[in-house]
């Protein structure tokens, strides 16, 4: 099982995130962003890019340094606040 935690998200962010995380089928997870406001589409697309970070990132630690993966979360990070 795969386990991370996305720092840096408000409370919003961190509820679309977990709904993202409880669907099964990434199918299900396009058909609820498409249910979206735009702003929340947005968010949701960068959230997505963010766990994919951090499961490469999971996935890789110890290997090499991760100061460019930690670089580019920092900066979705910001956009997102």
């Amino acid at each position: 099982m795969i386990e991370f935690e996305l720092h840096g998200l408000n409370a919003r962010q961190q509820m679309l995130a977990d709904i993202m995380w409880s669907l099964e089928e990434y199918d299900q997870v396009q058909s609820f962003i498409n249910t979206l406001p735009k702003r929340e589409r947005v968010e949701c697309e960068g959230i997505i890019e963010m766990m994919k970070m951090a499961v490469v990132e999971q996935c890789y630690n110890g290997i090499s340094e991760t100061k460019e993966a930690n670089s580019v979360i920092k900066q979705i990070s910001r956009k997102r606040s």
